[in-house]
């Protein structure tokens, strides 16, 4: 989960090197409360929004504090069960990079009112968020089992295979619970995948 305080930067988002002044002509609170406004209507749940301004009791940064060094804004929330993100550093306050997150996404909910088919859940495909940095991608069910990429396993392999890695995996074995329910998600995934063979 991501933090809102202090600023909490997409994993592998760039950072702009020289922020710019802007031509937005926005009050902090109105940036802040317009983004809350502009996800809601998006359709998004549990935003966060990460700042380096520290936070009142609602979870929102205060508008009446100095501006950070550091004028980034990420916001995550949850859009039709996935996780998104957006984040802007590009300007040289708060109040405004939050303004330019506001625009983005009223331009973006723009494409869902014109009707043009997909494209939304196209263009919202780029600001999934990534797994926290350090965390670990998912192996696919072959690389769990220990099978190559060219092998075509049957039912019985499939479960050879499992029954093989559960007496290492295994938390009564010296394995660890993630390890194990790793194991046994893949075998029933590699189960689905040759179905009826």
């Amino acid at each position: 989960m991501a933090e809102a305080y202090p600023l909490h930067w997409p994993a592998g988002w760039p950072r702009t090197e020289q922020p710019q002044q802007s031509r937005f002509d926005v009050s902090f609170t109105a940036a802040r409360d317009g983004l809350m406004e502009q996800i809601r209507l998006l359709n998004g749940r549990y935003p966060v929004l990460s700042t380096n301004i520290e936070l009142r009791r609602d979870g929102l940064p205060y508008s009446n504090q100095r501006s950070p060094e550091d004028t980034g804004v990420a916001v995550y929330f949850e859009r039709k069960g996935k996780q998104m993100v957006f984040a802007c550093d590009r300007w040289k306050t708060v109040k405004d990079n939050m303004r330019a997150i506001q625009k983005t996404i009223e331009a973006m909910r723009g494409i869902e009112r014109w009707g043009a088919s997909d494209m939304l859940e196209r263009a919202f495909s780029a600001f999934e968020a990534l797994p926290a940095p350090g965390a670990t991608a998912r192996r696919s069910w072959r690389e769990v089992l220990g099978f190559p990429p060219s092998a075509r396993p049957d039912r019985e392999g499939i479960e050879v295979a499992y029954r093989s890695e559960a007496k290492r995996a295994h938390p009564d074995a010296g394995g660890s619970t993630e390890a194990f329910t790793e194991l046994q998600q893949a075998r029933d995934e590699a189960l689905r995948a040759v179905g009826g063979s």
